[in-house]
């Protein structure tokens, strides 16, 4: 058997290898065991090593790297397409094969354990809110019933809350305000939970350059920088700052032909996560811009490109626009290894 690539349909139990050879003919298929699949990869002799970028591929890319191998990790959703008749473990592996073969596709980059570190970060970060988001909302509801109404903003639950629960003279029944007390505490609880995580991040930052480097940017805090450089890693594998804005999804979706070209909405393609956060970091921006002209403040080239777009296009419009810009920005601050300057004015070669 001469092969020079494996293309290997990841699962928790059972693996399906697929052995081709580099004109893309498979030679050979194996199914195994996790403990065979382990055993096979470290005594076969350096391959091409395949595999979608799915759950636990960031960790066998980094063992099989170590063992010599060349890993290949390719976009789930650029690997569908090649997929042949109905869904199956054979199918998976074989079109795996021909997606290797598509030079279009971009490989993913093997995450290190620590870029894995502060996505998981971000990731128990999240799940906090939305139960501390899920609790604030029951607790509104229940005394809702009861007519207590709780004003709008998560700071002022608590103080309501107790307000209701000291009250002798609403409706509130005996054996609920027990309970009610009870998910008081669980939701100061997730906010210290969620404040330790973010302190973890603010360690991580300090011993980050890039990192520091992103946080000179306005509109990029702490949960963005560090979403951004364990989610996209090294920027300089990006070849511009309107590629890392594809990638993110905040570039125009084309549906173009001839002499037509049709723009439309963003593609939302990428990382939700992250392009929330940059979408959130421009609107911060535009609130700045508009805090300071209603001052009279002087404003940088940034905020009044910000406010001009915005008057003309909209607020979302504007917000998502400068979320584009931030992008971009972020990407030379990478490429020249430089600090954030406001007045730069890009020029173009002759």
């Amino acid at each position: 058997m001469h092969a020079t690539t494996v293309a290997i349909d990841l699962a928790k139990d059972v693996f399906e290898l697929a052995y081709a050879d580099p004109a893309g003919r498979i030679l050979e298929r194996k199914r195994l065991t996790r403990r065979a699949f382990s055993r096979v990869m470290e005594n076969c002799p350096q391959l091409v090593v395949v595999m979608e970028a799915c759950g636990s591929a960031h960790y066998w890319g980094r063992r099989f790297q170590a063992r010599g191998h060349t890993v290949r990790l390719l976009p789930p959703r650029d690997v569908r397409p090649y997929v042949r008749r109905n869904k199956t473990d054979r199918a998976d592996a074989a079109g795996l094969v021909e997606a290797a073969r598509c030079e279009q596709i971009a490989d993913v980059p093997v995450k290190s354990p620590r870029q894995q570190g502060l996505q998981a970060l971000h990731r128990v970060r999240e799940q906090l809110k939305s139960q501390r988001t899920a609790t604030i909302n029951l607790v509104r509801g229940l005394l809702r019933e009861y007519g207590v109404v709780i004003p709008n903003g998560s700071s002022k639950v608590r103080a309501a809350v107790l307000e209701a629960l000291e009250d002798a003279g609403n409706d509130v029944p005996m054996v609920l305000r027990a309970t009610l007390a009870e998910q008081l505490e669980h939701i100061v609880r997730l906010q210290a939970d969620m404040a330790t995580i973010e302190k973890r991040l603010a360690e991580e930052a300090g011993r980050d350059v890039a990192v520091q480097r992103y946080l000179t940017v306005p509109g990029v805090g702490l949960l963005t920088a560090t979403a951004l450089r364990a989610g996209a890693g090294d920027l300089s594998r990006f070849n511009s700052g309107r590629h890392l804005a594809a990638w993110i999804g905040l570039v125009p979706r084309e549906h173009s032909s001839g002499h037509h070209r049709r723009l439309g909405r963003i593609t939302k393609r990428g990382d939700a996560y992250l392009r929330t956060l940059l979408i959130h970091g421009g609107r911060a921006v535009l609130r700045s811009a508009l805090t300071r002209r209603r001052a009279g403040q002087p404003l940088d080239r940034l905020q009044s490109w910000a406010l001009d777009l915005a008057q003309r296009q909209g607020h979302n419009r504007a917000a998502v626009a400068l979320a584009n810009k931030l992008a971009r920005r972020l990407w030379a601050l990478d490429h020249y290894g430089t600090a954030f300057n406001p007045s730069h004015v890009s020029h173009k070669p002759a």
